[in-house]
């Protein structure tokens, strides 16, 4: 019977990958034959592991069932089966969705973003989906336990319980070396069942999705990063070049203290903004603005989600690999903070968002960078929270028209919209019928621009204008369009916009190569000087500056300079995707270093 429920756990394992390939279809059609197949084969090596972890379970059981009647041991076991269904096919369920949106398998990662919103970007559809994909598991399964290991498990006798109980017990510690999963000194590890070397969701897909929630969930919420991997010497020698250029910029605003508005547009991907390369008419009123005061053409996100894009934006600290400094006061309290900085220059500070600030910890964030004042989701009308993530666009803007008729000057308000966050539930008809995810989303974004549009226009007619900055960008990418993958760079550029009635400069673009963590000092720069307490931030209209960019993903990062590139996977130890020459890795490496040391020292 014991080998009987090895092998029905394995055959589970092997059902709920292909369960995954034919759910993210779309990302499997690119694979060939030999790619699934070699999914398959080095993902059973994960499977053998975690089915032996299971078989621990059942052999414990089945060593003290000796104890108590054989009819005791039976019940137990099904018991033990119907609760592995339930955890497996929960956890298998919420990965095929969550890997559609965030590129990796599920870990720990969703317990840091529980809270009232946490399942706001859940469709009805998708909801209904998985609900049948899991009873379906579910009630394949218990049929398959009912008719096959049921009947092994009546039969067992408390006379043949007795005689294996020694042979249980070591049965049950031999389980170490499946779940191990090799004699060497490495243990089982996602690594182990990577092997396509341009191909990342070919090595996701062979991850058991289990096993990775498993061994995610037993390390520690505080992850210490490795201080080896890049030589710690070099690493302050390359961070010094990165970052040596004098403290001079060049000025584009008009004498005297600016107004700065900050609007980061939830998801705003350079792929639907024309002047970016992006899809026409999805942003026609970005479009028009990109022409009206200074577009950076070469601009990235630090990460793939709204807190460690805010982060990134307001303390000029980039993202990390797998964790989100946000998750953590005591970390976010030695940050620098642009709103802080501001404010001791005279600014009268203020955040506006039309969702719940508790929502990923952000309201401690907010909280350390001191703004004078906080409006969320608690500040508007009940009848305005009518979208699953609060409240729309449009009253959000409503909002802000008043806020700045009314703000002391000089003033720094920030802006976060959200309206463009699935599941794109938006009050806006298109002229088309929105059949796939990445049509609502593209409706949902020209939902926002519309509103972004007129509250431009209103504000060029107000007494403020002539002394304000607004500075547009975004909080992070989008996979969409086009259902970029995680380590595409692609997915990472987002637009960097300046204008508004302050700039004394004539419309033009800049090919700088920079990113968010660079906002904080570009703005520092024009407002009274840049500060070197924001050490990852350059300034961007210093003509001295250093052109890169980083960005970072679940277990990898990206390093862009000009004409040349690359995607390093942490798990596989290796450069995934080249663009241009990558003889010198070492660049992106010193300031991956420098990240990770930076963080485990606050």
């Amino acid at each position: 019977m014991f080998i009987a429920l090895w092998g029905y756990w394995l055959i589970y394992m092997i059902v709920i990958r292909l369960v995954f390939l034919m759910y993210n279809a779309d990302l499997s059609a690119v694979l060939n034959a030999s790619e699934l197949f070699r999914i398959v084969f080095r993902g059973f090596h994960m499977d053998v592991s975690m089915a032996g972890y299971y078989l621990a379970l059942y052999g414990l059981l089945l060593t003290f069932s000796v104890f108590f009647p054989s009819q005791w041991a039976s019940r137990v076991l099904r018991w033990i089966t119907v609760m592995l269904l339930v955890f497996s096919g929960a956890v298998t369920v919420v990965d095929l969705e969550l890997y559609r949106h965030w590129g990796f398998r599920i870990n720990n990662t969703p317990f840091m973003y529980l809270g009232p919103g946490a399942f706001g970007s859940i469709s009805f559809w998708v909801a209904v989906k998985g609900t049948m994909i899991f009873f379906g598991l579910l009630g394949a399964f218990l049929f398959l336990y009912n008719k096959w290991i049921a009947p092994l498990a009546g039969s067992l006798s408390g006379r043949i319980l007795k005689g294996y109980g020694l042979l249980m017990l070591l049965v049950t510690g031999g389980m170490i070396l499946p779940i191990r999963g090799s004699f060497t000194v490495a243990p089982m590890n996602e690594g182990m069942v990577y092997f396509h070397a341009s191909k990342p969701y070919a090595n996701h897909a062979a991850i058991n999705v289990v096993w990775n929630f498993v061994a995610s969930m037993k390390q520690s919420a505080k992850i210490r990063y490795p201080e080896d991997f890049y030589d710690p010497g070099q690493t302050q020698s390359v961070m010094s070049r990165l970052y040596s250029a004098p403290d001079s910029t060049t000025p584009i605003l008009k004498p005297g203290r600016p107004n700065v508005l900050l609007i980061i547009m939830e998801g705003f991907t350079s792929g639907i903004i024309e002047p970016l390369g992006g899809l026409p008419g999805i942003t026609p009123a970005l479009n028009r603005l990109c022409g009206e005061g200074i577009l950076f053409t070469h601009f990235y996100a630090s990460g793939d989600r709204t807190d460690k894009g805010v982060v990134s934006i307001l303390s000029g600290y980039p993202a990390q690999t797998q964790t989100s400094i946000v998750k953590f006061p005591g970390k976010t309290e030695n940050l620098p903070y642009l709103s802080r900085e501001l404010k001791n220059r005279g600014y009268h500070t203020s955040f506006l968002y039309g969702g719940d600030a508790d929502f990923a910890n952000l309201r401690s964030y907010l909280t350390n960078a001191r703004f004078d004042h906080l409006t969320d989701l608690e500040s508007f009308p009940k009848v305005q929270n009518t979208s699953k993530w609060g409240v729309h666009d449009h009253f959000m803007f409503e909002r802000l028209r008043a806020e700045m008729d009314t703000a002391r000057m000089p003033f720094f308000k920030t802006v976060l919209t959200l309206s463009s966050h699935e599941p794109f539930d938006v009050p806006l008809k298109s002229r088309k019928v929105l059949q796939s995810e990445e049509d609502l989303y593209l409706n949902a974004c020209t939902y926002t621009d519309k509103y972004l549009g007129e509250f431009i226009g209103y504000a060029k007619k107000q007494p403020w204008w002539n002394s304000t900055l607004i500075v547009i960008t975004a909080d992070h990418g989008h996979r969409h369009p086009g259902n970029r993958a995680l380590q595409d760079e692609q997915r990472f550029r987002i637009p960097l916009l300046l204008l508004g009635g302050a700039l004394s400069v004539t419309p033009h673009e800049k090919d700088i190569l920079g990113g968010q963590t660079d906002i904080a000092n570009t703005i520092l720069a024009q407002t009274g000087g840049r500060e070197n307490k924001f050490a990852f931030s350059k300034d961007l209209l210093n003509p001295a500056a250093v052109p890169f960019s980083a960005f970072f993903f679940q277990n990898g990062y990206g390093f862009m300079q000009p004409g040349k590139g690359y995607i390093y996977d942490h798990i596989a130890h290796r450069v995934t995707v080249a663009y241009g020459d990558t003889t010198d890795l070492g660049a992106g490496k010193a300031y991956q270093q420098a990240l990770f040391s930076d963080y485990n020292r606050r």
